[in-house]
């Protein structure tokens, strides 16, 4: 794994030109990663998307098994979704991306002006639709890629750009394959 610096404030907040010009309604599908265990990374080629597990083979349920059994609003964070461009910036090397610990990296403009709560998103032959839970930095992606990152993508700019990526859930089960479009219906 490439070790890299952690940048700073400034040198984050110079990003924002090249995420902002992120497509807004269609975009590339560029890595799907599932996390068999925690800690466990592999990133796929191909995977498939299903209402009961969300990713096939991902962690996600096992993690919050309680709260997934007991609360089916809690099947809004079946999938989350990173920005390319953001996962670029924070990670600087694409070996370092999946320490992000998201599913889905996309190359689509992720804003909550763009994708409002509701919005389905297709991708290969599988549907998610965007959730209205937030997806925020924890102590592990500031132990990756450090405190002003961790600040960045949840600073007063960085939550409605949505910055740290969404939750979504599954709403059509489907096989999604990096290279796939990834575009609003």
């Amino acid at each position: 794994m490439v070790e890299a610096k952690h940048l700073t404030m400034d040198e984050l907040e110079n990003g924002l030109a090249l995420i902002r010009q992120s497509p807004r309604d269609e975009g590339v599908l560029a890595m799907i990663v599932r996390r068999p265990e925690n800690g466990q990374r592999e990133v796929l080629g191909e995977g498939l998307l299903n209402q009961a597990e969300g990713l096939v083979g991902d962690n996600w349920r096992m993690r919050d098994k309680p709260a997934a059994e007991d609360d089916p609003a809690h099947l809004n964070n079946q999938i989350t979704v990173m920005n390319v461009r953001v996962v670029s910036l924070v990670a600087q090397a694409k070996e370092r991306w999946p320490l992000a610990g998201d599913q889905l990296y996309v190359d689509l403009d992720l804003s909550v002006k763009n994708l409002p709560a509701g919005t389905r998103l297709a991708i290969g032959t599988a549907v998610i639709e965007v959730s209205t839970l937030l997806h925020t930095g924890c102590k592990l992606f500031m132990a990756r890629f450090g405190l002003d990152a961790l600040k960045f993508v949840n600073s007063v700019t960085g939550k409605p750009l949505r910055l740290r990526g969404l939750n979504a859930k599954v709403v059509q089960p489907g096989v999604i394959r990096a290279g796939d479009m990834v575009r609003k219906v």
